[in-house]
């Protein structure tokens, strides 16, 4: 008995200095990890969020570009961090879902090392292309495609991600035969598509908008459930004759495993206003992504759901990366 009341009078007092340090967090400067180079879709995201975040917090968030391996070395430097609250990752479906799916040696594990925050946005993919393919809608690009079998190739910001999982799905439901052509990161796989060393291109939004608005690249398609408000012109992909296809990226915050739970849920309710302020909504919405702003056990669930998801794609088409 006396043993028992030992071992409650500990976990009373745990709780209660986590519960101390959570009311006096954060004392110091924050870092977000980026796991891409600057100027790309997530470090947009990022900046963003983080200068809205020291205002909230009342202390700078810094963001701190680490690229490299698909995210994986922007991860598993953050996984490595002390569990202190300090060191944000902001982290997608590419580095905690698909590359735990598609690589078998990884410096991190997804699920052990890291502590989901809060889902901060979902963003629909494009289908791109650039001037010169003649295609001007999905039934198009199929058709140009089909007559020039194996000579088309689709660019992505990385090996393992959802740009390739969206093409893949594409060529499955398609029949048609285009080569993979992953780049290290949004902005230099953008750079190929307006120059027309790749003819086409699976990416996100939130970067390719403003190049779509310019003329530099065509967009066909939106692989989300409905047209964006970004690109109301631009059709999704059920409506260019594809039902049943879907295919969005996402991005969230997590900590390293260990994290003083109070101080996660300090971090996730001021992460979801955050993304809910007009000042970002109005920028997210404009350019493709769509908040979210969910509860550390809500993305937790979310990212097990996309787990099991694409963990099904990717073993049909056989997917896998060293």
């Amino acid at each position: 008995m006396k043993k028992r009341f030992v071992v409650l009078l500990s976990a009373i007092g745990a709780a209660c200095a986590a519960s101390a340090i959570a009311q006096t967090f954060p004392e110091k400067p924050i870092r977000m990890i980026v796991p891409y180079p600057a100027g790309g879709p997530t470090d947009i995201l990022g900046r963003l969020i983080a200068q809205e975040l020291s205002k909230s917090l009342g202390q700078n968030v810094m963001t701190e570009n680490r690229p490299g391996g698909s995210g994986a070395l922007g991860a598993a430097y953050a996984a490595k961090s002390p569990p202190d609250g300090y060191t944000l990752y902001l982290g997608g479906v590419s580095s905690l879902v698909v590359a735990p799916l598609m690589q078998s040696r990884l410096p991190y594990d997804a699920f052990r090392d890291f502590q989901p925050v809060t889902q901060t946005t979902i963003s629909p993919l494009l289908l791109m292309v650039h001037p010169s393919v003649p295609a001007r809608s999905v039934k198009e690009f199929i058709a140009f495609a089909k007559a020039r079998p194996g000579e088309l190739s689709f660019a992505t910001s990385g090996p393992s991600g959802t740009g390739v999982l969206a093409g893949e799905l594409f060529k499955s439901a398609t029949g048609i035969q285009l080569t993979h052509v992953p780049y290290r990161g949004a902005p230099p796989a953008l750079n190929d598509l307006m120059g027309g060393h790749v003819p086409s291109m699976f990416g996100t939004m939130l970067a390719a908008v403003p190049h779509v608005r310019q003329g530099k690249i065509r967009a066909l398609a939106v692989t989300g459930p409905r047209r964006s408000v970004a690109l109301p012109e631009v059709p999704n992909f059920a409506e260019s004759g594809l039902p049943n296809y879907e295919a969005s990226a996402w991005n969230g915050i997590a900590v390293p495993a260990g994290t003083p739970r109070p101080i996660v849920d300090r971090l996730s309710s001021e992460i979801a206003k955050v993304v809910k302020l007009a000042s970002v909504l109005d920028r997210l919405v404009n350019d493709g992504p769509i908040p979210v702003g969910s509860s550390p056990d809500e993305f937790q669930a979310f990212i097990k759901a996309e787990y099991n998801k694409w963990g099904k794609v990717i073993r049909e088409a056989k997917l896998k990366t060293e």
